[in-house]
């Protein structure tokens, strides 16, 4: 199925061909894979502070964790309580949305409390999509990080109903947990209309419906936005709802979702150029590859070009806002290099003394 190459989405991540500059090498967390990656003319991450991201991310983590485990407590019907918590706490879930939410929202100086509703939001939805995409009806996953996906576990009818459950029980938290001396009620209308808007029919439902029909292997812009709707409609969700809990402007926003969709592109595209080069197919039935439709040289200028787009745009923010831009500056180098790996997912109750110490500290 051919797609327009006028879409006013996909013109965001219009790319042009470059010609091919000198390579250079990134490590990434798998030893036995490099990727290969032009040399850039992009401005460089600010240096004037030196920050650690995987500090930072670890540390929300735990306070992530014990939102999450406050907002999904098992009660009737049990069975599908404890397969909801079944397909959020898992080992290995990132909790990237969350985290570039709360990153967001804390670079216009507002306390990360106000965010930790919709952050949590947003992983239940991150889960359900999870859920909802194993599916035999959609990408036929019967793992999913390592273990049985929630359909392979629990069973395809629970497993449906399951991701049914977690996107209201995300708008109910926002609403129900906002702190109001934060948030005024304006922005988290806002930021529930963004959330519907992600996962409807212009953003993560289209991206795997055009997943599923193969318009990715068309060419460069259907498999671009493909990618731009399936994983970037999440991240740009992410870090506009972030900026929108803060009060930002409408310039801002604007910034906020360029910058988000790119990075989420950005992370899908680098996931196919390390799965094609270690001699994987791509997942299960997902059809949405770049190296195979364009190529590894063409799919290696891509990640390049995408980030320098997401720092570009980031440069507005270190002017208005100096060090606080920072943990997004690297949330864009973490997407390429991998330079680490997080482990998130455990279950939250057993965290939550460090959650309430980190939380205390950053008040």
């Amino acid at each position: 199925m051919a797609l327009s190459t006028s879409s006013l989405l996909f013109s965001h991540l219009s790319i042009p061909k470059t010609p091919k500059p000198p390579r250079l090498l990134f490590k990434t967390h798998n030893p036995t894979l490099s990727l290969r990656l032009r040399c850039s003319s992009s401005t460089a991450t600010p240096a004037s502070t030196s920050f650690d991201l995987r500090s930072y991310w670890t540390s929300l983590i735990s306070v992530i964790e014990s939102e999450l485990d406050d907002a999904l407590t098992v009660q009737y019907p049990e069975n599908m309580y404890e397969a909801m918590r079944y397909s959020v706490f898992c080992g290995g879930a990132k909790r990237a949305p969350p985290i570039m939410c709360i990153a967001s929202c804390e670079l216009f100086g507002t306390p990360r409390a106000a965010a930790l509703p919709t952050a949590a939001a947003l992983e239940f939805v991150h889960a359900a999509s999870h859920v909802h995409d194993d599916l035999p009806c959609m990408d036929a996953a019967p793992l999913r990080r390592g273990r049985p996906s929630t359909h392979a576990q629990y069973g395809v009818d629970v497993a449906l109903l399951v991701g049914d459950a977690l996107f209201p029980l995300g708008y109910n938290h926002v609403i129900a947990k906002t702190p109001p001396d934060l948030v005024p009620r304006d922005a988290l209308v806002s930021v529930l209309n963004e959330i519907a808007r992600t996962v409807g029919c212009t953003g993560m439902a289209a991206g795997q419906l055009l997943d599923l029909t193969g318009a990715a292997a068309s060419g460069e812009v259907e498999v671009l936005q493909v990618l731009e709707k399936k994983f970037g409609a999440l991240a740009e969700c992410s870090a506009v709802c972030g900026g929108m809990l803060a009060g930002a402007g409408e310039e801002d926003q604007a910034a906020l979702r360029e910058y988000g969709r790119t990075v989420g592109v950005l992370y899908e595209l680098v996931d196919d150029v390390l799965m094609e080069s270690n001699g994987q197919a791509g997942k299960m039935r997902s059809n949405v590859s770049v190296v195979r439709t364009l190529g590894m040289e063409r799919a290696l200028e891509l990640v390049e070009q995408l980030r320098d787009k997401a720092k570009n745009g980031l440069q507005r923010f270190g002017d208005q806002y100096g060090d606080r831009v920072l943990p997004l500056y690297s949330f864009v180098d973490y997407a390429v290099e991998r330079g680490f790996v997080v482990e998130g997912g455990v279950e939250a109750g057993s965290m939550a003394a460090a959650a309430a110490s980190s939380a205390a500290a950053s008040s």
